[in-house]
């Protein structure tokens, strides 16, 4: 699904704020992306959705390396991507509902099958009411939640998510991590970066952990054990 190999990033003259960064994520996967504020997670999420390419080094995705990609080879990829920002980035000019419709609409789906999904979904994250909101009329967690159902929405076949629950509290945080969780049980590979600590023991997968710009993998403890025992 992703390979990094050897890759750097750097911004204009600056010093890198990535350095030699290689790992694989597999299709399927679900991993939590932590390190300590600055140590270049936004970044090195930045890449993987294809927002920037690296200044040195091959990243591949989809089997393809995306400095070969052209703008409208680029876009068709960012397709398959779902992406919930710490920003949100949601149109404020559009209804809850028609931003988390936008891209089953983008992809051509036919409006009762949009309604329909959209309407589920809202429901299933607790804003079935206020399908007709604009968003900043609605609070900043009601926000995080559409954004979430947002990427969600068309299934894709990666999600990258830049602190998903951060404004928002346990409860709601737990349910949306049983979404990711089922969402990944039907084929999707998940990336999702966090400083929540109690996610992370909760909802056991690997860490990529970023410090200074430099990536390592760590597996949970009793990885093993749980995958043979079929907790996994």
């Amino acid at each position: 699904m992703i390979k990094f190999e050897h890759v750097g990033l750097r911004y204009g003259i600056g010093p890198e704020v990535l350095s030699d960064i290689n790992f694989t994520l597999d299709p399927g996967s679900f991993h939590f992306l932590s390190g300590p504020s600055g140590a270049g997670k936004t970044s090195l999420m930045n890449l993987m959705y294809l927002g920037r390419k690296p200044t040195r080094g091959v990243v591949t995705m989809f089997d393809r390396d995306i400095n070969t990609l052209d703008r409208d080879q680029l876009a068709g990829f960012r397709q398959r991507i779902g992406v919930v920002f710490q920003d949100f980035r949601l149109l404020p000019h559009l209804s809850i509902f028609d931003n988390v419709a936008l891209p089953l609409r983008i992809s051509g789906k036919p409006e009762k099958e949009i309604y329909n999904n959209v309407h589920e979904l809202l429901e299933w994250v607790g804003l079935g009411s206020h399908t007709r909101a604009l968003p900043p009329t609605v609070s900043g967690g009601q926000q995080q939640r559409v954004a979430i159902a947002r990427a969600v929405i068309a299934r894709p076949k990666l999600l990258l998510a830049d602190e998903p629950t951060g404004n928002l509290d346990d409860e709601i945080g737990f349910r949306l991590m049983g979404l990711f969780e089922q969402l990944n049980r039907m084929g999707t590979t998940i990336v999702i970066a966090t400083h929540n600590t109690a996610i992370m023991e909760k909802f056991v997968h690997p860490q990529l952990v970023l410090d200074q710009g430099h990536l390592s993998i760590e597996e949970p403890k009793g990885w093993i054990r749980r995958k043979i025992d079929g907790v996994f």
